[in-house]
């Protein structure tokens, strides 16, 4: 059961009470609230910011402060690719190796300011909270900006030489990791953290407040802001249904919960800020993501909530991922991109493709793939891969090294391991990209990847699996919809009545939830935190919660996808 689209209330921009202090707006209110007015300032943030515009607000804010622009202390850009580039995937176009250099590394020698009594002296820039300071600012803008802007051409990554042209290779493997490695290390210490996606009107939190906010949401549940992608195979469901993308084509992935990517919103009215997930969890890792997880997983949040959304779309790419050694060793992540494919919308006559078929040939898979690539040859990709019908509420395990994709009319919620920017493509049906290029394949990574021994009826029996209850009480159930022995994480689904109540807890390890059929239901935790949860939304029930009930709201079952670190 499916509702119609005006009775979803879903909440695109959910957002939380700030604590310890309200959100300030305007710089000279940021000034106001620093006790000492001389010394040194230092005002850090990422690459992408409109720095020029920083130091202009800066300087009005402050009049008679001496600037220093710490980026022009970089160090020469052959020398910073010498500290930061890896021997690995050095001539690959698409992909890098994570880079485990730090921000220290893209600089010669650091200024040292010393200003003279009585005097304030402001030192702003990527890396500013390198340099010994008193007090410490941060002024962020969320990581999908600067992904526009170096798409479009307009942006620019560390260092790089004005003129050269931008790319999302090293803005993704290099300047991300490094840059949060930075903002997580400086955020226990920070004196106050700027959101800058509105330049003409910055917001702000004192840093007490920032991680008094984190250790609240990390004991009770709440949602991280969604956010919609527009691809070339892009749908229209999410822009139907949940009203994302109004002005733009498609809606073809969907963020709901992505670490690396998504923020969460804090304040009320008109002043709102947005904090990067991962900084919450950096602040607070033991309560969100419990124990035994934060020892497997150190600070990166393992588990990811996405759409893909092509209903009046195109099908997917079949592509694959990297198998665990080959993420390790080649890549440089520490696990790797296991998926699984929650059919919300589908039907007997739409596709999923999922492992190879019992009697394929890959040396001719391969030459149909290379042959697609340099000659743009079409094949038949199920001459070699198999389809399953997209039956709504079927799960489908995609453990790495297996080809897959959606077929068209489909709405995928990806549960799934966080690593996200690892698709390896086999055929992309000869598509071409926004500037009519040919959309870039994979062939030799992908096959390096094929897991070969996923054919025939195998796939069916070990990916195909068929819902088992773990738990019930009155009016409800809790269904485990797959799991397997490589697979780090479980998938299960609530199944509650109307006006039903079930019962879970966290055990001491994370819980995220997304409503999948139904008006909704309201969580309530232990502690008497409750909160609302509708359709198509996904919360995080952090591992200190402990126990919690899910109510079904509407006249109609609910259903509820559930996903945990086993």
């Amino acid at each position: 059961m499916r509702l119609d689209g005006g009775d979803r209330p879903y909440e695109p921009n959910p957002r939380y009470a700030a604590i310890g202090s309200s959100v300030q707006t305007g710089w000279s209110a940021a000034v106001e609230q620093v006790e000492d007015a001389t010394g040194t300032l230092a005002v850090d943030g990422p690459w992408s910011l409109d720095w020029e515009r920083v130091r202009t607000d800066l300087a009005a804010a402050l009049p008679g402060a001496e600037l220093i622009d710490v980026r022009t202390y970089l160090a020469p850009w052959e020398t910073i690719r010498e500290r930061t580039d890896a021997d690995v995937l050095a001539d690959d176009p698409h992909f890098a190796r994570l880079t485990t250099a730090t921000l220290a590394d893209f600089f010669g020698a650091l200024p040292e300011p010393a200003a003279p009594a009585g005097t304030r002296t402001v030192v702003f820039g990527p890396g500013a909270g390198l340099v010994g300071h008193d007090t410490l600012w941060y002024v962020d803008l969320p990581k999908r900006y600067a992904e526009a802007a170096v798409a479009a051409g307009t942006g620019s990554t560390i260092g790089l030489p004005r003129g050269e042209k931008p790319g999302t290779r090293r803005l993704f493997y290099i300047d991300w990791p490094v840059l949060d490695r930075h903002r997580d290390a400086l955020a226990p210490r920070v004196d106050r953290w700027f959101d800058l996606q509105d330049p003409a009107r910055p917001v702000s939190l004192s840093g007490d407040a920032l991680r008094a906010t984190a250790a609240e949401l990390s004991g009770r549940p709440f949602r991280t802001r969604p956010t919609f992608n527009t691809t070339p195979w892009g749908g229209q469901w999410a822009r139907r249904e949940l009203g994302f993308n109004p002005e733009g084509p498609n809606t073809a992935l969907g963020y709901e919960l992505i670490a690396p990517e998504s923020g969460v919103l804090v304040g009320d009215g008109d002043a709102c800020l947005e904090i990067p997930f991962q900084l919450l969890v950096a602040l607070a890792p033991e309560r969100v993501m419990g124990a035994r997880v934060h020892e497997m997983f150190g600070t990166s949040f393992p588990i990811r909530f996405d759409y893909l959304d092509t209903v009046a779309g195109g099908s997917l790419s079949v592509h694959c991922h990297p198998q665990s050694d080959y993420m390790r060793e080649v890549f440089g992540w520490p696990y790797t991109q296991h998926e699984t494919y929650y059919m919300m919308v589908g039907g007997e006559q739409n596709k999923v493709y999922l492992g190879l078929r019992g009697d394929v040939d890959v040396d001719r898979f391969h030459d149909d793939v290379h042959h697609a690539d340099s000659e743009q040859r079409p094949f038949d990709i199920e001459d070699h891969v198999q389809t399953f019908p997209a039956r709504e509420g079927q799960l489908f395990l995609v453990p790495a090294g297996t080809p897959h994709g959606s077929g068209a009319g489909n709405v995928v919620l990806e549960v799934s391991a966080t690593p996200y920017l690892y698709s390896l493509r086999f055929y992309d049906w000869l598509r071409r990209d926004a500037r009519d290029r040919p959309r870039a394949v994979h062939v030799d990574h992908a096959f390096r990847n094929l897991n070969s021994g996923r054919t025939g009826e195998a796939v069916r029996t070990d990916l195909v699996q068929s819902p088992r209850t773990a738990r019930s009480g009155d009016g409800w159930s809790d269904e485990l919809l797959g799991v397997l022995p490589e697979m780090f994480f479980a998938v299960h689904r609530f199944d509650v009545d109307p006006g039903a109540t079930a019962e879970d807890d966290t055990d001491g390890r994370f819980h995220i939830l997304n409503v999948v059929d139904g008006a909704g239901v309201l969580v309530r935790t232990a502690s008497g935190d409750i909160h609302p949860l509708h359709y198509a939304e996904t919360l995080v029930v952090p591992a200190a919660v402990g126990p919690y009930t899910l109510t079904a709201l509407g006249s109609e079952q609910v259903r509820v996808v559930k996903a945990f670190v086993r």
